[in-house]
């Protein structure tokens, strides 16, 4: 890439459309800034217009694959049934259940791309003359973003914009990436907006930054370790940090509602720090509904009866029946589905493959699914979906109560988690370790595209039933190899 650059804006138009197959509806390069190389020296941009691009950019965050598929569908929340031909993909989804992945998996090289793209458009907003709140509105962008790479990835190439096209980025160690990416937040949270909760908290906020920092810091060990597949020391004075971040977003406003599915709705609630107001979070629910379910989905991922097995049969987390009331979309529950569905009107769904009533199952096989396999999830309801949440109080919460229990306070660790429990409507725990702060955490926050993060910080990535393969060295994804080939200063993570 050369470095005198002109932009552009493109606007283009794009509906919405509905499908019965499992088709990505997010549009990747939707009103995207172009770059036009015409010489060899850097023209910063119009800063204004490169954050629009960089926000709309989050909406790759909404899809089914690639950076959402990395961070959950190799945990063992989720499962993604192949049912006869459907969800084949040659393979793509059932390498990521198994952990067989390879360094030319398609959603490893996609989530690749999309974040370093990210990461040097962020870049050229912070070299382009911005105003402070805007410069602090692109660290954060960039924050997020190289987060993602330096946590699948271990490693991030940066290029900075002074580069010419023959120089080749360079590579951040993981440690290296950790040090930046937490120095890019501090100086940007001076000049954040503050933002009380909101369902279209769509512009960075103090908030949002602390919640990246807490969850940095959470995360700390594992990206400080010298071998990636642990084991990890937890540093109290990091878990300090954590809870002190988590506090600033307290003062701020925020607090767990009441109502559990109510964060992920249009309505206003307490919880939403962060979202993408590109995109929407349908892919949610057509990624799991089935073809005769209103709406029509791609009859794909579903969840594990060990895990909804997780749940007391009475805490409200685990779903709220279809109502069936006449209404569009009133045949959809909230939560976990499972056994008999029925249509908007109230009656037994039939599928019409099998021409049997429609009864979700708790067995699911990743080969050779029938169309009724597996437990569905739908915390994004299509009658009430809200904006696709990328930072949510409830997990600041667990955030600071398993950094108290990793930091010696088990009394305090407890206390935060009843209050989240009792406010949900669920029966307060006796006692914390760290496999039922790992449990709480799964029964909070399912599906929503960080358990492979979760997993590898308690050590469980590599022991799920699912992973055909449970060496340590999984814990990261391998380079793509169109990027080791590209720039040698990369190295091919071990084991791959």
């Amino acid at each position: 890439m050369k470095k005198n650059q002109i932009f552009k804006v493109l606007l283009a138009g794009a509906g919405m459309a509905t499908f019965t197959a499992c088709t990505d509806l997010v549009n990747d390069e939707k009103d995207s800034i172009v770059r036009v190389s015409t010489g060899d020296k850097f023209v910063p941009g119009d800063p204004a217009a490169l954050l629009e691009s960089a926000y709309k950019d989050l909406g790759a965050y909404t899809d089914q694959a690639n950076i959402y598929a990395l961070g959950q569908h190799s945990s063992a929340e989720m499962i993604p049934p192949t049912r006869g031909v459907d969800w084949g993909d040659n393979g793509v989804w059932r390498t990521l259940d198994a952990h067989t992945w390879d360094a030319t998996h398609s959603w490893i090289n996609n989530a690749w791309n999309q974040l370093n793209q990210r990461v040097f458009k962020t870049t050229e907003i912070i070299a382009s003359n911005p105003n402070a709140s805007q410069k602090a509105q692109a660290q954060f962008l960039r924050a997020l973003n190289m987060m993602h790479v330096m946590d699948y990835w271990g490693q991030v190439p940066f290029r900075e914009v002074t580069q010419g096209g023959d120089e080749l980025p360079k590579t951040l160690s993981r440690s290296e990436a950790f040090d930046f990416i937490v120095k890019d937040l501090t100086e940007a949270l001076p000049n954040l907006v503050k933002a009380g909760p909101s369902a279209n908290n769509g512009v960075a906020n103090k908030a949002a930054a602390n919640f990246l920092l807490a969850k940095l810091h959470l995360n700390k060990a594992v990206y400080k370790s010298a071998t990636p597949e642990g084991p990890y020391t937890f540093d109290k004075a990091d878990m300090d940090k954590v809870i002190a971040y988590v506090d600033a977003i307290t003062a701020d406003g925020y607090k767990l509602d009441s109502d559990y599915f109510n964060a992920f709705t249009t309505r206003g609630n307490s919880e939403t720090i962060f979202v993408s107001l590109e995109g929407t979070p349908q892919n949610r629910w057509f990624m799991t509904l089935h073809y005769n379910q209103n709406p029509s989905g791609w009859n794909g991922f579903t969840t594990l009866a060990d895990f909804y097995d997780k749940f007391e049969k009475d805490d409200p987390r685990i779903g709220k029946p279809a109502k069936g009331d006449g209404t569009n979309f009133s045949g959809i529950g909230y939560g976990f589905l499972i056994g008999k569905q029925i249509d908007d009107k109230g009656k037994d769904l039939v599928d019409t493959r099998t021409q049997k009533v429609l009864s979700f199952t708790r067995d699911v096989p990743l080969a050779g699914a029938g169309t009724d396999k597996g437990i569905r999830v739908i915390k994004y309801h299509p009658a009430t979906a809200g904006r696709y949440i990328l930072a949510r109080y409830a997990e600041a919460v667990l955030m600071k109560a398993e950094a108290q229990l990793r930091g010696g306070n088990a009394a305090g660790a407890l206390a935060t988690v009843n209050d989240l429990r009792k406010t949900r409507g669920a029966k307060t725990l006796a006692s914390l370790s760290t496999d039922a702060m790992f449990d709480e955490i799964g029964r909070e926050l399912y599906w929503e595209g960080g358990k492979r993060t979760v997993e590898v910080r308690f050590g469980k990535f590599t022991t799920g039933t699912g992973a055909e393969i449970k060496e340590g060295y999984t814990v990261l994804y391998p380079i793509p190899s169109a990027a080791i080939v590209s720039n040698p200063n990369l190295t091919q993570n071990k084991g791959y």
